[in-house]
């Protein structure tokens, strides 16, 4: 099976690149994959029909016109991954969305949504044995205060148990800073994670959905 994977950052795409390869394997081996990282979410276009400007690289102002040609293009069997942050927007609408914009693709490709509550870093911050892992002297009072998959600021959290300065100097700084910051998490914590003890509900959700995909029962 292979799989063209859509991200909304450079961060999730480090992340998935090992979650991934938990999940299915190395590359190549039995299934293969491509991870797409794109500059942030934007947001759907009124017009799906419209042609999007060639130089935005926002996630959703550009996905009616990728689903339209994965539709085309995709040889079987494979499936296209669409990886976004919930934010702070109602998931089943954001999903239902999500889901019209697919439909309104002739032919379709097999498609797979899979929405992060609230933000990528609640998947880093499901299991805690990889963030101390990763990060020995992390904070255990700022993770212990955390609820799983709760609308929070989730990276905020994950700043202030890890990063010297927490999300005061992060955010005192911008980006790139906080971009590279949220890079460094992903990169450190997702290659210890225990996949099957992730306490992220989304987070299942998505590894559950890439495993029907690829008929690993």
């Amino acid at each position: 099976m292979h799989f063209e994977v859509l991200v909304e950052d450079q961060s999730g795409s480090i992340a998935l690149e090992s979650i991934l390869e938990k999940i299915l394997g190395a590359n190549g081996a039995v299934h293969t994959w491509r991870i797409h990282p794109y500059k942030g979410i934007g947001r759907l276009p009124r017009d799906l029909r419209g042609v999007p400007n060639p130089a935005n690289r926002l996630l959703l102002d550009k996905l009616p016109s990728v689903l339209k040609g994965y539709g085309r293009s995709l040889a079987d069997p494979s499936a296209v991954v669409v990886v976004m942050d919930a934010d702070d927007n109602d998931c089943v609408m954001l999903k239902q969305e999500l889901l019209d914009v697919l439909n309104a693709c002739n032919p379709r490709p097999q498609t797979l949504f899979r929405i992060a509550i609230e933000e990528g870093e609640a998947w880093l911050l499901g299991d805690r044995s990889a963030v101390k892992l990763a990060y020995p002297n992390a904070k255990d009072a700022v993770l212990n205060g955390y609820v799983q998959d709760s609308i929070c600021g989730t990276w905020e959290v994950l700043a202030d148990a890890v990063h010297t300065g927490g999300s005061q100097l992060l955010k005192k700084l911008g980006y790139p800073a906080a971009g590279e910051a949220k890079c460094g998490w992903a990169r450190n914590i997702a290659p210890h994670m225990d996949i099957e003890s992730n306490k992220s509900r989304s987070f299942q959700v998505f590894r559950d959905g890439v495993r029907k995909l690829a008929g690993i029962s």
